[in-house]
């Protein structure tokens, strides 16, 4: 049985009866069924039932944003902007998937040759509890678009997430089964992942995560696409408007309660505003409004779960008895829910928990710099790369070191990393590999076939 707990009060929401090897198996030989279909329509059709899929979200916006409030904890406010954002890529993708996936000519001795992109099949999605919508809809609309199927494994505390996407799918008219869910636990993937109909996998979770999925699909020959952890540093410079660097950086460490792979966590400021720049900062952070996701002025809801949470916290005191300061927060608040306040820590360091790990939750690690350089050799000493950010007023110069510098998928200048349709998005090293969104998203689970006539 999979149990949906409510983050706020810790009582159970409903349990769900885990779906049967058997019946898991039965799951993907739908989804391929209607495969063989779906990869014959015209993009038109897909097109159709997509723009439908976009509106069927919008009209359930409220019911959306509340389910994800009882389940993960987001406020609603967070949860709206979340359904809007899929409802963008269905549009985007039904709007440019055919372009994306034109035949391309190629001039070779042949009469006529040209490169296609065909569907592969069924791709089994690995999903997080973190964007329970967004995660899904950024991997599904794609992937239907270019004429796969998909099989859905969520996570198990947002179950309720999982069947409503799989409601919205039916509701827009896509084939019988061609969106099934799987409500398994985690120790079941592999199952599924080596059921021969699955024809490629991706997985946004954690590096351990990834490093399972990539073992097992690489062993069973199967193409993945991962989606991992990051500790995304912010570098702040010394030409920096301070009052934007500060408002950025504490809207990208707080966006769903710190709960996102692209969340900025390490703040690299150069010495001279380092001062001025942690004085605003923490003005910032210690403004925010925590409290009940249900009520509309919350900010930052509970994290997912109490375990999670006391990981965090345990993060935070080996930082501290490692040597950092606790300039703001970095106490468990009474009572039931898994609360953690917003936290700022400030002289952090390689060695300490908050520099070198992923901190899944509400807490900024401010780290000091000389100059640029140490700034920039900091941001890349980590062994994640998904996203990062820098602060200048010389446009020129955030762009070079956006473009030559950082070592990771996703940099912006002045402005919060964070996942766009028309981009594409991963990362490098323990981050993942693989694209998702834009044109190339499109095209990772395709045949790239050469066709050659003479």
């Amino acid at each position: 049985m999979l149990q949906s707990l409510n983050p706020v009060s810790g009582e159970l929401i409903k349990g769900y009866p885990e779906t049967s090897a058997a019946e898991a198996e039965r799951i993907v030989e739908r989804a391929d069924r209607a495969f063989e279909f779906w990869r014959r329509t015209g993009f038109g059709v897909r097109a159709a039932s997509m723009r439908k899929a976009a509106d069927l979200l919008e009209e359930r916006k409220e019911l959306h944003a509340a389910l994800m409030a009882l389940e993960m904890g987001k406020p609603l406010a967070q949860g709206r902007s979340e359904i809007e954002k899929c409802a963008l890529a269905c549009r985007y993708y039904a709007d440019h998937a055919e372009s994306f996936l034109a035949p391309e000519p190629a001039e070779t001795g042949a009469s006529r040759s040209y490169v296609a992109y065909r569907p592969l099949g069924v791709v089994l999605a690995v999903m997080p509890w973190n964007f329970p919508f967004w995660q899904v809809f950024r991997f599904a609309a794609p992937a239907l678009m270019a004429g796969n199927a998909g099989v859905l494994k969520h996570a198990s505390n947002v179950s309720g997430c999982a069947l409503a996407i799989a409601d919205v799918f039916q509701d827009a008219g896509f084939p019988e089964g061609l969106f099934g869910v799987v409500l398994i636990g985690s120790d079941k993937i592999v199952r599924v992942l080596e059921q021969p109909r699955v024809r490629a996998v991706t997985l946004t979770g954690s590096s351990a995560a990834g490093r399972s999925i990539a073992s097992h699909a690489g062993r069973l020959i199967k193409k993945s696409v991962l989606e991992l952890g990051g500790s995304d540093p912010y570098v702040v410079l010394e030409d920096a408007d301070l009052d934007l660097a500060s408002e950025v950086c504490a809207a990208a460490r707080l966006v769903n309660a710190g709960q996102s792979c692209i969340a900025a966590k390490r703040f690299i400021v150069v010495n001279p505003v380092r001062d001025e720049f942690v004085r605003r900062f923490v003005d910032r952070m210690g403004r925010a409004v925590m409290g009940d996701p249900m009520e509309e002025g919350t900010q930052i809801g509970p994290l997912a779960r109490r375990d999670l949470r006391d990981q965090l916290h345990a993060q935070v005191t080996e930082s501290v008895r490692r040597g950092a300061t606790l300039a703001l927060g970095g106490t468990v608040p009474s009572g039931p829910g898994a609360f953690y306040p917003p936290t700022v820590l400030t002289e952090v360091r390689p060695g300490m928990p908050a520099f070198d790990e992923e901190t899944f939750g509400p807490v900024a690690a401010v780290v000091d710099a000389r100059d640029e350089a140490e700034a920039i050799q900091c941001a890349n000493d980590s062994p994640f790369g998904l996203g990062a950010a820098v602060f200048t007023r010389d446009a020129a110069r955030g762009e070079r070191i956006a473009l030559e510098s950082f070592d990771a998928g996703a940099c912006f200048v002045n402005a919060q990393v964070h996942s766009d349709p028309r981009l594409p998005f991963g990362g490098v090293k323990e981050s993942g590999y693989g694209r998702e969104l834009g044109a190339f998203g499109i095209r990772e689970f395709v045949n790239i076939k050469s066709v050659f006539v003479r």
